[in-house]
């Protein structure tokens, strides 16, 4: 199990708007934000801070973080709203059988080009 996901992102404040649209479908929200000198870390979560953006290193390449959906509506409303704002679309919502018979997935390139997907694992 995972307890939280940090990312460094080259425009922290690109990246907070962008997150903060693309994952409250997800119910996840802004819980915690610290400045220290010239950088920032801001942590998103549902029940405490599990994942965290900052910009305080070179963002990494080929970065993949999936988040769990609770329903397939979930998966939908993230796509829609990581595309309003900013993202890129890598993947429709649809069913990933190559995953498995209900992984039901779609997936959006942030600002810094990571792969972000969003996941439900219940049937139809």
């Amino acid at each position: 199990m995972i307890d939280h996901i940090g990312l460094d992102v080259s425009d922290i404040g690109r990246s907070r708007a962008f997150y903060s649209a693309a994952l409250a479908p997800l119910g996840y929200r802004l819980v915690a934000e610290e400045r220290d000198g010239a950088w920032t870390v801001v942590m998103f979560g549902i029940e405490g801070p599990e994942f965290v953006i900052a910009d305080k290193d070179r963002p990494g390449e080929a970065n993949h973080v999936a988040f769990r959906a609770r329903t397939r509506a979930e998966v939908d409303a993230f796509h829609e709203a990581a595309l309003t704002a900013g993202g890129r679309d890598n993947g429709a919502p649809g069913v990933r059988e190559n995953y498995g018979p209900t992984y039901y997935a779609a997936f959006v390139l942030d600002p810094d080009g990571f792969n972000i997907e969003a996941v439900c694992h219940a049937p139809g």
